[in-house]
């Protein structure tokens, strides 16, 4: 039996923080990035709410910690809000996500979570996944669960045009990575699907006019869209090896995780490309997304979707290998063995069409180094 869920209500377009004044008659407690109040993008969300009724909670930093989730735990406890906030990026509305998650767990009465993302990328604010890191073991820890799930997802693409264009261009690729690992999983559905497709055509379409033109509107609203479509796909198909390497590269070697994913997806697509359903799948895309013609076969096809991937990187400005990011090649290789077996045990690795040994992701990594 298939099952298609996505409980999350979305709003989007620059008038959608309006949503946020029914409920001004409630405790809120806003999770955000500490740089959002400091450079005053919290305002935007408080001249729709009362403010003597908001709370703020801006200790996140990247990759958020268990420490941060458990003292955001304790705060929770204390306020009791019937409203709760994930404002940023990913980091922040992960890190709400799992506060929220336990905090119910705990008891606490949550009426309402709210995701407003202020990149375009995570796909958080759809997904019923929230990334928490281990600093002392150098882990990432995927949590999946259908409670995770915010309540109501705000995109407003005002939000966006102030994001730099390294940032956008990782975490357009993160988008791009999302959906192409949702469309070969092995738990895709036509449902799936259909959102996979769309999210990629209009990364291919869209992004690179995110990155050159940061303040252009209609590119940023296409991104924002993109994000949540390719979300909503792997909420429900899974995701596969890029993404379980890349949160390796994340937990040892603070590589952001976009760029982790956009280092990765060529060479995991070449690796997968070794298994018949995952081809056929990959030459599909690409003729959806107008790379090959109908006629070319599927192994023309797939390799068109290669040289538009990294045409697109190119394009965008991403670092072409691991050296270019200058972590250090004595580093690098002191952090492999843990970084290989831990993407063993990455729960993302599930639902990749290929199954992974070690070997392979050894392979993979020094491909990209």
């Amino acid at each position: 039996m298939n099952r298609f869920v996505i409980p999350t209500r979305v709003y989007s377009g620059t008038d959608c923080l309006e949503q946020l004044e029914r409920y001004r008659d409630r405790n809120v407690w806003v999770v955000c990035d500490g740089f959002l109040v400091k450079g005053g993008a919290i305002a935007r969300l408080l001249e729709h709410l009362d403010t003597e009724r908001v709370s703020l909670f801006s200790d996140i930093m990247p990759d958020p910690p268990i420490t941060t989730v458990v003292a955001g735990i304790q705060r929770l406890q204390e306020i009791r809000p019937q409203v709760v906030i994930g404002f940023g990026g990913g980091s922040a509305i992960d890190a709400a996500k799992a506060m929220v998650f336990f905090g119910r767990k705990l008891g606490i009465r949550i009426e309402t979570f709210i995701a407003i993302p202020t990149t375009s990328g995570t796909c958080t604010e759809v997904s019923s996944a929230s990334v928490i890191s281990d600093p002392a073991l150098g882990i990432k820890y995927p949590l999946f669960d259908d409670t995770i799930f915010p309540d109501i997802a705000l995109l407003d693409p005002q939000l966006v045009v102030s994001v730099p264009a390294a940032v956008t261009a990782n975490t357009g690729m993160d988008v791009l990575t999302h959906a192409v690992e949702a469309y070969v999983s092995i738990n895709a559905g036509d449902f799936s699907d259909a959102l996979a497709e769309k999210a990629t055509q209009l990364v291919f379409h869209y992004l690179p006019t995110a990155c050159a033109k940061g303040d252009c509107l209609h590119a940023r609203e296409k991104m924002h869209n993109a994000s949540t479509l390719a979300g909503m796909a792997f909420s429900q198909a899974g995701l596969g090896l890029t993404h379980a390497i890349a949160h390796q590269l994340g937990g040892q070697l603070h590589v952001p995780h976009g760029l982790a994913n956009a280092l990765l997806l060529v060479e995991v697509i070449r690796f997968n490309s070794q298994e018949p359903r995952a081809v056929k799948r990959y030459a599909r895309l690409a003729r959806l997304c107008g790379m090959a013609a109908q006629q070319n076969d599927d192994r023309a096809a797939l390799n068109q979707l290669l040289n538009h991937i990294g045409q697109l990187k190119r394009e965008i400005g991403i670092p072409a290998s691991l050296s270019q990011l200058h972590l250090g090649a004595e580093r690098i290789r002191q952090v492999m063995p843990a970084m290989i077996r831990t993407a063993l045990l990455d729960s993302t690795l599930v639902t990749n069409p290929r199954l992974a040994q070690a070997d392979d992701i050894e392979n993979i990594l020094h491909a990209i180094n």
